[in-house]
């Protein structure tokens, strides 16, 4: 269970990091990285399925975690431009 946990931690931070780079924000913080990174992995994973994609292994995970991650980040700032 906490090796689980801690995986969730890494991917999360990994792919955080990563799509505040591709979004042209910058990194959001350690937690911040870590929370998106993991909200991203769980929207990456609906998204993927809703397109009957699935992909498996550490790359993959990341990816979709990544894809998820820069969602949420477009996603709100099309929210606050609005706003």
């Amino acid at each position: 269970m906490l090796t689980g946990l801690i995986w969730w931690i890494i991917v999360g931070l990994i792919a955080g990091w990563a799509a505040g780079k591709i979004m042209k924000g910058g990194g959001y913080g350690v937690v911040a990285d870590i929370v998106l990174g993991i909200v991203g992995a769980v929207v990456g994973g609906w998204l993927m399925g809703m397109l009957g994609i699935h992909a498996g292994g550490t790359v993959g995970t990341i990816l979709v975690a990544i894809l998820g991650a820069v969602f949420l980040i477009w996603l709100t700032r099309l929210i606050k431009k609005e706003a």
